[in-house]
């Protein structure tokens, strides 16, 4: 009996004809393949085709296996055309950039990203104001934002795409923290070591002069966000870029934040526009430049230790020694010994006293005796403090940046003696100080530059900083996070730290008592000695306030006081 075909007998197997058919097909081919070489076929003609399994047909071949693999090859070709097709057309290569900006945000630093959501209609309507040309430099943009700039820099006289350009900047290493930056303690007279502040990259300045530079800043959303090193850094770059304009005239600054740019660096008075999350600046391009010699942090003295004192370069009548009184009368004895220190230490500024209502016309006329020009406030009160808190009204000390008649003022706190001249001091920018603890400044002596949109800026945010100390010193190190150091010698606290050593006291008392003055100036804290007796410091009275107590500094004071006029024995009932 005759065997049935091969094709039978698996039609009859499976109960899926089609899927069989087409393996017994394959089948048919190779073993008739197989024939063709036993048979003394050319297999030297078969073996170029061979990669793509299709065999040199002979008039052995079967019809069916020839088609199969034609349409192997035609479907393989036909696929790749399309793949190609699919992948250089310009909407699959605009969505594998956008892809690849969200895939480089990925792998960027995380401090320097920003996660905001540009307004692109803002960016338009505040880029309009900018008369000159339409270079653009962008800072910290994914790819997708950057070809949105493009757009942007294209007008209908400038078609050209090629005026944004791509700035270079080299993240900072991630051992470089805000501590590093601000350390509580330097060597400032460098008995053993010379200060160094850490290493932040410079910008690579573009050959190219650009018209505006714009810069995507993070803001995070946690608390202490203006302590930020990346935001410092962009900052920095964004004013190296802008002060490397040749002349007195540069371009403009744009930032893109949600929180506000260091205020001592961009000025509010040098805003030009703000929309949103997006501020314009104009800076000054002189004053930037001295800006940008300065240390990165206080990390370094701003002003050397030991420098010879120099003279200011400002006007001196725009210049002023400025303290204020409000809400209690207990501190103008203080005052009028802080004037008679300033008058005998030879300096001839004005001397500007900030007062409330609550100062009576009779401690006026004193304070006036001693050469304070009187200027009156209304009080500003601290929503934080409790009421009838000793921090209740303490806010008003942002009035000092109302004092617009003058350019810089040294802000000096009551219960502090000017022992040398400190003039030199008014060629020093917003904001100089000493430091405090941690990477704070003290606010007893502080370099300002009197500014009405600065006070608006104090006062917009009066309700959401928070103070550390719940008062005015710790509102300010808020928002002046970017302040320089000048030598403890420039307001030395009349304090003994827990865990001083006995010849760590012995130095300081000395530095109190010494003739002529090492000191530049001497802050009183604790119980003041205009409330002491003469000749004995009462702070030795408390356990609270021993730290503060020394006779040889209490003595000083008094020397000052008797050296004027007798015009502080007010009776304070």
């Amino acid at each position: 009996m005759a065997n049935p075909p091969a094709a039978a007998v698996a039609t009859s197997a499976t109960g899926d004809p089609r899927r069989r058919l087409s393996a017994s097909i394959e089948a048919i081919c190779k073993r008739r393949f197989r024939r063709n070489s036993k048979s003394g076929g050319r297999s030297d003609m078969v073996k170029p085709f061979n990669i793509l399994n299709f065999p040199t047909q002979d008039k052995n071949s079967s019809c069916c296996c020839s088609v199969f693999q034609i349409v192997k090859v035609l479907l393989c070709i036909l696929l790749s055309a399309t793949l190609f097709t699919i992948i250089y057309s310009p909407e699959a290569y605009h969505h594998s950039l956008s892809h690849s900006s969200i895939w480089i945000w990925r792998r960027q630093d995380p401090r320097y990203v920003s996660d905001l959501e540009i307004s692109w209609d803002d960016v338009t309507k505040t880029i309009a104001s900018v008369q000159e040309g339409r270079t653009i430099g962008v800072l910290n943009f994914d790819t997708k934002e950057i070809r949105r700039w493009r757009d942007v820099a294209m007008t209908k006289d400038n078609e050209d795409d090629e005026n944004v350009v791509e700035l270079d900047l080299e993240h900072a290493e991630k051992n470089v923290t805000w501590d590093a930056l601000y350390p509580e303690w330097i060597d400032e007279e460098q008995e053993k070591d010379v200060p160094v502040c850490p290493n932040l990259p410079k910008i690579k300045v573009p050959t190219r002069r650009l018209d505006l530079v714009v810069v995507k800043l993070p803001c995070r959303n946690e608390g202490n966000w203006s302590r930020d090193v990346a935001r410092l850094h962009l900052q920095m770059a964004a004013a190296t870029v802008a002060a490397s304009a040749k002349g007195f005239f540069g371009g403009h600054v744009m930032f893109v934040s949600r929180c506000f740019p260091m205020p001592n660096l961009f000025r509010c008075k040098d805003l030009v526009s703000r929309r949103g999350d997006v501020w314009l600046y104009k800076p000054n391009l002189d004053t930037l430049r001295d800006k940008l010699q300065l240390p990165i942090g206080s990390c370094e003295l701003s002003l050397p230790f030991g420098i010879k004192e120099r003279p200011s370069l400002g006007n001196p009548k725009r210049e002023a020694y400025a303290t204020i009184l409000h809400s209690a009368h207990v501190y103008v004895c203080g005052a009028i010994a802080a004037a008679q220190s300033i008058r005998q230490s030879g300096s001839t500024r004005d001397l500007v006293i900030v007062v409330d209502e609550n100062i009576s016309g009779y401690h006026r006329s004193g304070l006036e005796a001693a050469g304070w020009q009187i200027r009156t406030i209304q009080r500003i009160r601290n929503p934080k403090a409790e009421k009838d808190a000793y921090n209740e009204w303490n806010y008003s000390k942002f009035r000092l940046w109302q004092l617009t008649d003058y350019d810089k003022i040294i802000f000096i706190d009551a219960d502090l003696l000017i022992l040398r001249n400190i003039d030199f001091l008014f060629s020093m920018p917003e904001i100089s100080a000493t430091g405090n603890n941690g990477t704070l400044f003290n606010s007893g002596v502080m370099v300002i530059e009197p500014c009405n949109c600065t006070f608006q800026l104090l006062m917009e945010h009066i309700n959401e900083i928070e103070s550390y100390n719940g008062g005015d010193q710790g509102y300010l190190n808020e928002v002046f996070t970017w302040w320089h150091r000048i030598p403890k010698h420039m307001n030395f606290l009349k304090h003994f730290w827990v865990g001083d050593e006995d010849d760590v006291k012995r130095k300081k008392t000395e530095l109190f008592g010494a003739e002529p003055p090492i000191l530049y100036v001497l802050h009183y804290l604790g119980m003041k000695p205009w409330l002491c007796y003469r000749d004995y410091d009462c702070n030795f009275n408390s356990d609270i306030f021993v730290e503060f107590a020394t006779d040889i500094a209490h003595r000083r004071w008094w020397m000052v006081h008797d050296a004027m006029p007798q015009v502080c024995f007010f009776s304070f009932s």
